[in-house]
């Protein structure tokens, strides 16, 4: 019986933040203002900025609709699929950030897709995964885990 304690006792112990950097840091900063510019872009459908921030070995894992690895054909599904018809909004507070040495970041949370086609369409949060590279100074997208 002590042992379902012990694990009861763990399993309701909050694990968030473990890991993360501060939110005051510079590099919580850095990877929050992007991903504030990757997702004006994305509601604005400025197709340009979001290409400049993904990286040429872009992996995009999306339950729903699988795996992309090419960049052209990622752009051309925002393209065809979001612009002006889906708006996206960070949950205030969720924004995670992990420092990856010598490589960049990850930043993780939760997010509500608006679907602007069904504006009485409940939205419901989703949780995401992003993975930053530190190239040279240039921050782009290497990696996103997008989970409905």
């Amino acid at each position: 019986m002590n042992y379902l304690k012990i694990i009861l006792l763990f399993a309701f112990i909050p694990i968030t933040g473990i890991g993360q950097v501060a939110q005051d840091s510079e590099l919580f900063k850095t990877i929050s203002d992007l991903d504030q510019q990757y997702f004006e872009a994305y509601n604005t459908c400025d197709l340009k900025t979001q290409a400049n921030l993904y990286a040429e070995d872009i992996k995009f894992y999306h339950d729903k609709g699988g795996v992309s690895t090419v960049k052209q054909d990622i752009i051309n599904s925002i393209e065809r699929n979001i612009c002006n018809k889906v708006t996206r909004k960070l949950v205030e507070g969720s924004l995670e950030v992990h420092e990856i040495k010598d490589f960049g970041a990850i930043a993780m949370g939760l997010h509500t897709f608006y679907n602007n086609q069904e504006p009485n369409a409940i939205a419901k949060p989703s949780k995401f995964i992003m993975i930053w590279r530190n190239n040279n100074n240039h921050w782009e997208i290497t990696e996103v885990i997008s989970l409905h």
